[in-house]
């Protein structure tokens, strides 16, 4: 009986097949350097915080970001009722759930916000009776002086997003300190 080995372009495809997967092992866990995700919920938070502030002006209407330690939503005044609520027109204001491992982190006025957890109905929805944001975005086109930091938990990554002086919002890079 004769012994049979493996030929060379055997070999050679094990290797190639190894070395893919090794690849896009490394991608999916952003061996990188970059967290494409957090850049990505950094972006377009600071570009809703612009529309609203745009959108409030046109309308003269008083909006507010309200944030949870997971998400994050829009929330408008309700002159009629004077109640914070949703607004029922744009569903680009919907509420935001962050990707898992994402955590926002709030300061206004300098002063670290605690944010409240949601809280479930029976069903499983959230039931927050009280929408009253922590940031404001007035119909004059001011807004609370904010720093708000995304987070990538256990990485110690996270992306800030803040006010300066004038009212403008700054989307800031990357970083590795706390807020």
């Amino acid at each position: 009986m004769r012994s049979r080995g493996f030929t060379l372009i055997e070999l050679m495809v094990v290797v190639v097949i190894i070395g893919l997967v090794s690849a896009g092992f490394l991608l999916s866990l952003n061996a990188t350097g970059r967290d494409s995700e957090l850049e990505r919920e950094r972006d377009r938070l600071a570009t809703l915080i612009d529309y609203v502030r745009e959108r409030a002006a046109l309308q003269t209407v008083e909006y507010g970001l309200r944030c949870q330690p997971d998400g994050y939503e829009i929330v408008m005044y309700d002159n009629r009722h004077s109640l914070w609520i949703e607004d029922p027109l744009d569903d680009s204001l919907h509420p935001r759930v962050l990707p898992p491992g994402l955590a926002i982190a709030l300061a206004v006025e300098g002063k670290a916000i605690l944010l409240p957890l949601r809280r479930k109905d029976q069903k499983g929805k959230d039931s927050e009776i009280d929408l009253t944001p922590q940031l404001m975005l007035f119909s004059n086109g001011d807004l609370t002086p904010f720093k708000l930091k995304l987070e990538r938990s256990g990485t110690g990554r996270s992306a800030v997003i803040s006010s300066d002086k004038q009212g403008k919002v700054i989307s800031g890079e990357l970083i590795e300190a706390p807020i």
